[in-house]
């Protein structure tokens, strides 16, 4: 999959191409039902499949004193965008004067002239242009008049594939937004049905205080500049990936220990093993490692004395390997 970072960056030779535009923060599984309609589209008519997406997010444009964080890292956004078959995605630099863009001007400039797009695949609520104010019915009318044919792709929600989901909306669709509201409650179980995958986390593994270890526990300690959207402070079952391709069961703990006193909000990973395997001398520091949020076992709590402590952190390892039994394959 090419990325284009400019439309100057295109060649003059790509195209006719089926395209599609939005931010596709988390490629969820609504994002996914576009993505490969887009790819169908194209192959079935011999046109290169493109996504336009922006960077930096929007929001962090319109709304730079409200903190913004994506519900994972850009890297891994473009490896599950080429992993649904683009040819292409076209990452544009967002700025508030490319905001000012009238609709008309934004679909000639990118879509007809720098793409030369003959399908256009979109949800019935898009909205391009300045002050948002194209909608289906101005992308339907610019297509008429610039030769593309627009292609409507139905929600996935509630009244759906979704409908083992409930909120007190009855009809809502799968977006980022209700995946950022289930993972700030540490619901990762009905985050993964939105998202189509576990919830992940990825950074470099850094040195902690070293208070796992010295309780029989020790974790590998994830970079507070990490990529992804940390979930509520509790503990989790879950998987890592090592650099060598390995994936090891794992507790997570995520927030401030409140037994310790002054220990800041962190994400640490105790790797298990094999169940009746004893896991020693592991050596993650300096990795860059992949975390997967499996389930929600508890959440965050004191305990006082370190024999409580040690009780609760046995008993989480044996219920994270209730979680994971199941999904070894």
């Amino acid at each position: 999959m090419d990325c284009f970072r400019s439309l100057d960056e295109i060649p003059e030779e790509f195209g006719p191409t089926a395209v599609t535009i939005g931010n596709f923060d988390g490629v969820h599984r609504g994002h996914a039902r576009v993505i490969k309609t887009v790819v169908s589209e194209a192959h079935s008519a011999g046109l290169q499949a493109v996504a336009i997406s922006f960077d930096p997010h929007p929001a962090l444009v319109h709304r730079p004193d409200v903190p913004h964080l994506p519900i994972m890292g850009l890297q891994d956004s473009l490896d599950l965008l080429k992993e649904l078959g683009l040819d292409a995605l076209v990452l544009l630099p967002y700025s508030l004067e490319f905001a000012r863009e009238t609709p008309e001007d934004f679909i000639r400039e990118t879509f007809v002239e720098g793409l030369r797009a003959k399908k256009v695949v979109i949800g019935a609520d898009v909205r391009f242009g300045r002050d948002n104010s194209g909608d289906l019915t101005t992308m339907q009318e610019l297509g008429g008049k610039y030769d593309f044919e627009v292609v409507v792709v139905e929600d996935l929600s509630t009244d759906n594939d979704l409908n083992d989901l409930h909120d007190e909306d009855p009809h809502r669709r799968c977006s980022s937004t209700w995946i950022r509201e289930l993972l700030a409650a540490g619901d990762v179980e009905a985050a993964t049905q939105l998202l189509g995958r576990y919830h992940r986390m990825r950074g470099e593994v850094i040195h902690g205080a070293a208070r796992g270890r010295e309780l029989g526990f020790p974790t590998a300690n994830m970079s507070p500049v990490s990529d992804g959207l940390i979930p509520a402070d509790g503990v989790y079952a879950g998987w890592l990936h090592d650099e060598a391709g390995m994936r090891w069961p794992v507790a997570i703990s995520v927030g401030s220990n409140p037994t310790f006193e002054g220990v800041s909000r962190q994400v640490e990973a105790h790797v298990m093993g094999r169940p009746h395997e004893e896991v020693e001398d592991f050596d993650l520091y300096g990795q860059h490692v992949l975390l997967e949020f499996v389930a929600h076992l508890r959440p965050m709590v004191a305990y006082e004395g370190m024999d409580a402590l040690i009780r609760q952190m046995s008993k989480d390892v044996d219920d994270a390997w209730r979680v994971l039994g199941s999904d070894e394959a």
